[in-house]
């Protein structure tokens, strides 16, 4: 089985990258809208909430969400594995990281709507 990718089609900036990666990578990645998707919830056993705070991808049966989750994707599609190397790097990965979630707290507040 390929890794299981969780996104929120809802949310215009994460649409945007999501369909930009699912162009270019082959069918090792499954793609997974979480909007209204009551099965992700099962499926990760994430809230709502958490589903729409962070991308979470399944690998290997494990849940991984944030920074990691993109450097996994990355890994797997060809144009991008050079940035699932370069952040893998401890410091690179931090960096990476801290960014990530400073702009993924705004997109979850522009998506908060979403929480029933």
């Amino acid at each position: 089985m390929g890794i299981r990718v969780f996104f929120n089609n809802s949310c215009s900036v994460c649409r945007l990258e999501i369909n930009h990666y699912k162009k270019i990578s082959d069918n090792n990645l499954e793609w997974i809208d979480i909007t209204n998707n009551k099965n992700a919830l099962k499926i990760t056993s994430k809230t709502q909430e958490e589903l729409l705070r962070r991308l979470h991808v399944i690998d290997n049966g494990k849940v991984i969400g944030g920074a990691k989750a993109f450097i996994i994707i990355w890994s797997k599609i060809p144009k991008y594995k050079f940035l699932s190397k370069l952040f893998s790097i401890k410091p690179f990965f931090l960096i990476f990281h801290y960014i990530y979630e400073f702009v993924a707290y705004f997109l979850f507040l522009k998506n908060k709507s979403q929480l029933k």
